[in-house]
């Protein structure tokens, strides 16, 4: 976990802080959202994944007020002060990661099957 937040901290312009509970908010919609076979697998090759997914999930009343999908992530991401052009970063950054761990044909899939993951990729 520590070299994709390292990464996406340093390509993205943010503190590590703000990268780890991005990554938790986006695989946490995958999960939810994405092909659960494939997304798993991608989490379980990134160590500390789980507990950046708890983290991020446990935000309280205005996490669940905001609901799910693509728009809540990104009022989620927004939160943490990114903006549109940070959160496209941060998103390819974290695919490419993924097409290191597990492959670009899976993580092709994920973002087939997640809905208006496209253009993000």
């Amino acid at each position: 976990m520590d070299e994709l937040i390292g990464q996406l901290a340093a390509k993205a312009g943010i503190d590590d802080a703000v990268a780890e509970k991005t990554i938790g908010i986006i695989l946490g919609f995958l999960r939810t959202e994405g092909p659960s076979d494939k997304v798993q697998a991608l989490i379980d090759k990134i160590p500390g994944a789980e507990a950046a997914i708890a983290t991020s999930s446990n935000s309280g009343g205005l996490g669940r007020l905001m609901g799910s999908g693509l728009m809540a992530v990104g009022t989620k991401l927004m939160g943490l002060g990114l903006g549109m052009s940070e959160i496209q970063g941060v998103a390819r950054e974290l695919f490419r990661f993924g097409r290191d761990k597990i492959g670009a044909g899976q993580m092709g899939e994920i973002i087939k099957g997640t809905p208006g993951l496209s253009h993000f990729a």
